[in-house]
């Protein structure tokens, strides 16, 4: 099953794909999409519905992120060896943890702003695990059960405030729009093997990253276990996978984000993405 969120800021409402690709209106059914309705047992409650009694959505509504309310945004660092070696980012024995600020994330196609005073704002896109259930010291071969679906992710980082500014990656990490999700919500049963999927980013049609899953260095299970060691996990959190080769700040000269540049990122069975940069 695909989950949107659909509609205009202050007036979103959930939904889900169907067949044809087209949108229709959960809101009979379910009112959010977070919190408990997230809980996979919900989400199956859902699948059950035929989609063809749903009513549908007009063509080129805007959709949202797939998560309504987010606690928050879990990041890991290098989890790609040729991504880690190009861009001068050492990989520890253990996953390198950051938070982003849950008020990041954004829908799918928004602008991304670039902030004042930012001049290396840089691209990567990911895998997004999104969380069901709570998971506080799970075991690798629980944590399935706490996993309400993946969407993909654009983990956009100023490199200045991330590298240069003291301090952790936090505020590097954290401006609004930097951290669109979706534009689906694929709940486990769609996405089947969430270890072989396919990503992509262009910017201004120039391809920058493709590579695939199966190339992490901590894999899924292991990942969601590992956080929740040192923080509880619960309903509508978000963990970022990490990023594959191909950032902006890999090349020599760097290559960094401005007002205008074209986004364009995309994962097999996640859907695409495509934004513009803006100023503020």
């Amino acid at each position: 099953m695909r989950l949107v969120r659909f509609g205009e800021r202050g007036s979103e409402r959930p939904g889900l794909v169907d067949e044809a690709g087209g949108i229709r209106n959960l809101s009979d059914h379910v009112e959010t999409l977070d919190g408990a309705n997230l809980d996979p047992d919900r989400l199956a409650a859902l699948a059950a519905i035929d989609p063809r009694t749903l009513p549908k959505v007009a063509e080129g509504t805007r959709l949202c992120k797939p998560i309504e309310r987010i606690g928050k945004i879990i990041g890991v660092g290098p989890n790609y060896a040729d991504s880690a070696s190009l861009a001068g980012f050492r990989i520890n024995p253990e996953p390198t943890l950051f938070l982003k600020s849950a008020t990041s994330a954004c829908g799918p196609n928004d602008p991304i702003e670039i902030p004042r005073l930012a001049n290396r704002v840089d691209w990567g896109v990911e895998l997004a695990i999104v969380i069901g259930r709570v998971a506080k010291y799970a075991g690798v071969e629980d944590v399935q059960r706490a996993i309400a679906g993946y969407c993909l992710a654009n983990d956009v980082t100023e490199r200045n405030f991330q590298l240069q500014r003291g301090g952790q990656w936090t505020k590097g990490k954290s401006h609004d729009t930097f951290c669109p999700l979706g534009p689906w919500l694929v709940t486990p049963d769609e996405l089947s093997d969430p270890d072989s999927v396919e990503l992509w980013l262009d910017v201004n049609g120039e391809r920058q990253q493709t590579g695939s899953t199966s190339e992490m260095i901590f894999k899924i299970p292991y990942l969601v276990s590992y956080v929740s060691r040192f923080m509880r996990l619960e309903p509508g959190d978000v963990i970022l996978t990490g990023t594959l080769a191909g950032v902006g700040l890999s090349y020599d000269p760097p290559r960094f984000l401005k007002p205008g540049d074209r986004i364009r990122l995309g994962g097999s069975g996640l859907g695409e993405q495509e934004n513009v940069c803006v100023a503020i």
